[in-house]
This record gives C-alpha cells, structure tokens and sequence, in this order.
C-alpha cells in the first residue's frame, strides 16, 4: 500500500474510533496492509520499563516488560531514536522473540518531548524497513501520542 494512502486511512481511524480501540485497530491496519509487518506491538513506558500493550501477530511474545535500555525496544527508548535492525541476528542487543522475525524497526511515540510508548514491528525477511517505513512510521507515532 502508498504510505500516503495508508497515512490517510489512519486519520480516518483516529477520527472514526473509540479511543479505547484507536491503538488496536491501528496496528490491525497496518498489518493487514504491509506485508512485510509480521508483528507489531505498542510499548508503554510505565516508569523504568516498557509494557506491551496491544499487539498483533501470529504469535504472543515471552517480552511483555522491557527495562528502557535493555534490548533494541530498550535502546529506542532510551535514545529516543527510531533503531532500525536489518539483520536481527547479528545485533547483540535483540531480544529473540521468534525464530521467524530476520528484521526489526521500533520507532518511539513522544508526548512534551518525553518518550510516552513506542511502535515495534518485526519482519521476517531481512532489510525490511526503509527510510520510507521510518519516516511513515515516524508520523503515525506522532499521530498515535494522544491515544497511549
């Protein structure tokens, strides 16, 4: 799908939902939209920890608490910096959740130029994400902080 299109779309859906379902139905169009999005789950920064909050995939994840700083969804949150890993495997700091995922992009939410959350997003083939997914992914983050 165009990332202008699906930009778009997303409006709609921050517009048209409940605020209790706008995450959720969020990543469930993305999903369903890219390919390439295995899995996808938003964090919430609950004190010193992040706390996975609605998720979809064909699979539930062991990592539901992060620490800020441990793994590649730590690293986001500490830096406040979207961490794109092309090659999961050869980065020490990847936290394995399944054997599938090869690529991985986590991209954090900010509110009052604090990371609030973050949106992250395994693909199963290598070199997934590009500066396109960053920068659209980038915006649905900032679309999406007034809903974490």
């Amino acid at each position: 799908m165009d990332y202008q299109i699906a930009e778009e779309k997303i409006v709609e859906i921050l517009h048209k939902t409940e605020e209790k379902d706008v995450l959720q139905k969020t990543i469930k169009f993305l999903h369903e939209n890219f390919e390439k999005y295995n899995w996808i789950g938003i964090y919430i920064v609950k004190d010193d920890n992040l706390i996975l909050g609605p998720w979809i995939g064909p699979n539930a994840t062991e990592h539901t608490k992060i620490p800020i700083g441990r793994g590649v969804c730590g690293a986001a949150a500490k830096t406040g910096k979207t961490e794109i890993v092309d090659d999961v495997k050869s980065d020490n700091r990847y936290l394995s959740c399944f054997i599938t995922t090869k690529s991985e992009i986590v991209v954090p939410i900010y509110k009052d130029e604090k990371v609030i959350g973050e949106i992250d997003i395994d693909s199963d083939e290598k070199a997934s994400f590009t500066e396109k997914d960053k920068e659209f992914l980038e915006k649905i983050a900032d679309m999406l902080k007034e809903h974490i």
